[in-house]
């Protein structure tokens, strides 16, 4: 499933799935039975790692906890309200989970969307704090001929009028950076410089990126001058192999390892979560990734 199509639908209605491969047959390489607790303590404890769910649609989720569990992935995520109590049911939180907005085209950089933004993310608020979430995603739209200057300002003014209930239900909305190029063409919010002076206006720290490296790898590289620079400002990072969101191995042309020690040496606490597209067994593709991210 194309993320784009996998994000027209933030209500949190149930992926659909196709064909179900078993738990069983997902981790035919690998010992099931092995304890979780041997995953956990093969990871080093300086990346939190965490998973796109719209990468492995094809997985029930239930399988897709328990394979996470046994790698060591303590989130699921891009997942809406009905799915949360089953990443609860194995031990997992989402470090981003979604169920509001209007996805990415009609964000915020557009003034005529801001009252329905924002009863969408007030309605959100109260039930991601009962589920014991602390984010939710969120985009500025497309430009439509409009200048970047003037989306930023559209922006803040929308999402100032979200910052206190974002405070209240201790909730940080998380803005995603896209890359405009190859895939989300006219996406505003498409490069970090611009990403961060709206959080400069904005002003809460309520507020943050969602740094995408393979996004900004299409759009802007430079990633870890940019990650060093910009960290106070990214609440957030999703991985993926450039071109064409391939796996994050030796095919591509970033190297993740440097990437993520970047990353750990600014002193971040959030998650990393993989998003690329498995090209082989999902299972084994995953807890790869996994290992090499783990620095």
């Amino acid at each position: 499933m194309h993320r784009r199509r996998a994000l027209r639908n933030l209500t949190g209605t149930a992926l659909s799935l196709g064909a179900v491969p078993s738990f069983a047959k997902l981790m035919k390489d690998h010992d099931p039975t092995a304890p979780v607790e041997a995953a956990v303590a093969a990871l080093k404890g300086n990346i939190n790692h965490s998973v796109c769910r719209w990468c492995y649609d094809k997985i029930k989720l239930e399988d897709l906890c328990q394979a996470a569990k046994s790698i060591g992935i303590k989130s699921i995520e891009l997942v809406g309200p009905d799915e949360w109590p089953v990443l609860k049911k194995y031990g997992l939180t989402s470090a981003l989970p979604w169920g509001a907005g209007k996805g990415i085209n009609d964000g915020f950089n557009d003034p005529k969307f801001h009252d329905e933004l924002v009863a969408s993310y007030e309605a959100i608020f109260p039930k991601l704090q009962a589920a014991g979430l602390t984010t939710v995603i969120c985009f500025s739209g497309n430009r439509r001929g409009m200048s970047d200057a003037q989306g930023l300002d559209n922006c803040a003014v929308g999402l100032k009028r979200l910052m206190p209930s974002a405070e209240k239900y201790g909730i940080t909305m998380i803005m995603e950076l896209l890359n405009s190029k190859v895939n989300h063409k006219d996406y505003m919010c498409d490069h970090t410089a611009w990403g961060v002076e709206l959080c400069k206006k904005v002003g809460s720290d309520k507020f943050k990126l969602l740094y995408d490296i393979y996004h900004m790898q299409i759009m802007e590289g430079d990633i870890i001058r940019t990650i060093q620079q910009h960290h106070q400002y990214i609440g957030h990072y999703h991985t993926g192999g450039n071109p064409g969101r391939n796996e994050i191995d030796e095919t591509q042309e970033i190297y993740y390892p440097a990437v993520m020690k970047a990353i750990v040496a600014t002193g971040f606490k959030g998650y990393v979560a993989q998003e690329f597209i498995p090209k082989r067994d999902p299972i084994t593709s995953l807890r790869e990734a996994v290992t090499l991210c783990d620095v």
